[in-house]
């Protein structure tokens, strides 16, 4: 059971969330995330299970462009050329956390959670879920002007779903 965020969470985010530790545990991977609209909250609900974190490398919480930069490798002109809510910049972001870490699987998240500047898609986020010698997946995910938390709670269950298919 997720201990903290037990109250806020589906009963199917819950469930995602042991499988994945238990099924990264028995095949001794370790798991890392780079979240930028998310901030940080996959990597919450990853330690907080009891007796599952020890699979869980590390979290980078990357919400500026900058900090995507600086912490995971990829280019401004990336950014620049794409836009931070991009599949490639996802893809980046993604191989950029395999890299900077000890994990096997990494997961990242970019999107707008929110209503931002003019132009942004509230609801729309992109996520890429790498493992060593595997191709990357990428999901692209419009859910809509459902807020902030909304689009947080959102996110969890596909960045899981994702997650639980590259342990397997």
């Amino acid at each position: 059971m997720v201990e903290t965020l037990s109250p806020v969470l589906s009963e199917r985010v819950e469930r995602l969330t042991e499988t994945l530790l238990q099924e990264a545990n028995d095949a001794g991977l370790m798991l890392a995330t780079a979240e930028s609209c998310t901030g940080g909250l996959l990597a919450s609900l990853l330690t907080d299970v009891d007796g599952g974190g020890h699979v869980f490398d590390r979290g980078f919480v990357v919400y500026s462009e900058h900090a995507k930069c600086e912490l995971l490798g990829l280019a401004q002109q990336q950014i620049d050329c794409c836009g931070a809510v991009s599949r490639d910049v996802a893809v980046a972001m993604a191989e950029g956390a395999l890299a900077a870490s000890d994990a096997q699987v990494a997961l990242a998240i970019t999107g707008f959670a929110g209503p931002g500047a003019p132009g942004d898609e509230p609801g729309l986020v992109h996520f890429a879920c790498a493992r060593e010698g595997r191709d990357i997946a990428h999901r692209e995910e419009h859910f809509g002007d459902i807020g902030r938390g909304g689009v947080r709670q959102a996110c969890l269950e596909v960045a899981l779903e994702m997650m639980v298919a590259a342990v397997r």
